[in-house]
């Protein structure tokens, strides 16, 4: 059999692997039977022509190589980024109001939607896990309640989950899946839903089962939701210690375990519920968090937007330090949060004016960046709207897409997509005329 050789970028889409074995007559051939034998390649080599993408390059040993060269069964194809192709290309999964939304193209230009799943009904998150290639999309359907589904490549069938659903005896039932979190173990993958629970599957999202310890904790009577509900929206795996995990819950605070869910203690010093009076501020549970996240270089640090703040904690969790309006941020509210997948002191958040008008300061929409830990902010608003712009970006709406240079991307609840290319230096609009967007993935 002949044998194609993938580059690093696209091995998570063929389940990991660097190398394929294909019956293949010819290297166009190959590239055909790639996609049926990886599915969530269809479309990133070979465009929908069936033609090989005009950045992309082949080579058989050290020579170039056309899609209609003939192939021994001993040959390996390599794919090859070209040089030409500059940033190359992304995918995004956008959960919107009306359904998936699949975009695609060059990175640093407009995306094109190659493709729309469940049309009509609202989708709370989607994403791709980047060991398995697999998608997952949170479907909450209006009158027949929330679904979560499954499928190797996002334009073609979805398969439905085994759960999250709560098992008799809990007398609840899931009223949203707000998130979906690839575990640090093999075939791990963690879900977070509403009311406030934790579900964890073993078997790739296959199938759930409800984490007791932190539902039946003895705290739960006294926990209150945001204007959200009660929602557990974060989920930090800590990488390498697949028994250790933070999470982020509207309005209960953060939560730890070292032990892999077996046991539950708050992280909470340090946070300040600016919104409740002061004299009940110290032994309230009601700790509004919007977004949290852990970086993956130094797991210890984590970067979390508040109801009334951003903060850092540099002990996994435990305790937190404010580095937000008095560090130089225009305000104290916003909802998502993004962080550098290498550089551990780089983040970035969007701050809107208050809970009361969610909308960025003087209607100029601007992400706020630091590469000091929170030591300091900088503006950046190069490409985004500078007047007029009275629009709100969900929790779940922004992301990076772990490539070199650094892209990230957020979409509002106005249907505008918007990307950079360069870590937030710059920005241009990369998608419009969406549905009310609530997630935006990279994959």
């Amino acid at each position: 059999m002949a044998v194609v050789v993938l580059p690093t970028p696209l091995q998570a889409r063929a389940g990991g692997a660097e190398r394929v074995p294909v019956e293949a007559n010819t290297a166009g051939e190959a590239l055909r039977a790639l996609e049926v034998r990886c599915p969530g390649l269809r479309g990133w080599i070979l465009d929908e022509r069936g033609q090989l993408r005009q950045h992309v390059s082949l080579f058989v040993g050290d020579a170039p190589a056309e899609p209609g060269r003939k192939m021994a069964s001993d040959e390996e194809l390599w794919v090859v980024q070209a040089i030409s192709g500059g940033l190359g290309e992304v995918e995004l999964l956008v959960g919107t109001k009306k359904g998936l939304i699949v975009l695609r193209g060059p990175r640093g230009g407009r995306l094109r939607a190659v493709h729309r799943a469940f049309p009509g009904q609202v989708v709370e998150y989607a994403m791709r896990d980047p060991r398995t290639g697999s998608c997952f999309a949170s479907v909450t359907h209006g009158q027949f309640g929330p679904h979560l589904h499954f499928a190797a490549d996002p334009t073609g069938e979805w398969q439905e989950a085994e759960g999250p659903a709560f098992p008799e005896g809990t007398e609840s039932s899931v009223s949203r899946i707000w998130i979906v979190e690839p575990g640090a173990a093999e075939g791990e993958v963690w879900a977070g839903v509403a009311p406030a629970a934790l579900f964890h599957s073993r078997d790739g999202g296959v199938s759930w089962r409800l984490n007791r310890a932190l539902w039946d904790h003895p705290t739960r009577a006294r926990w209150e939701g945001g204007l959200g509900g009660l929602c557990l929206h974060s989920i930090c795996p800590w990488p390498g210690e697949p028994r250790r995990l933070a999470i982020g819950i509207s309005a209960a605070g953060v939560w730890l375990t070292d032990d892999g869910g077996d046991s539950w203690r708050r992280g909470v010093d340090g946070l300040v519920p600016a919104y409740l009076p002061e004299e009940v501020r110290k032994d309230t549970l009601q700790h509004c968090v919007h977004k949290m996240r852990r970086s993956p270089t130094e797991p210890a640090t984590l970067f979390m937007q508040y109801h009334g703040g951003v903060y850092r904690s540099d002990d996994a969790g435990a305790s937190w330090q404010d580095i937000g309006v008095v560090n130089g941020l225009p305000s104290q509210f916003g909802f998502p949060l993004a962080i550098h997948p290498r550089d551990p002191d780089r983040a970035w958040v969007i701050p809107l004016v208050a809970d009361v008008d969610r909308v960025p300061p003087e209607g100029r929409l601007r992400v706020w960046e630091t590469a000091d830990r929170g030591s300091s902010w900088i503006a950046r608003g190069d490409g985004l709207p500078s007047e007029g712009a009275y629009l709100t970006v969900l929790r779940q709406a922004f992301c990076d897409d772990g490539a070199e240079p650094l892209g990230l991307w957020f979409g509002t609840e106005s249907g505008t997509v918007f990307g950079s290319v360069d870590a937030g230096a710059s920005w241009f609009l990369a998608a419009e005329h969406l549905p009310k967007i609530t997630s935006v993935q990279a994959s």
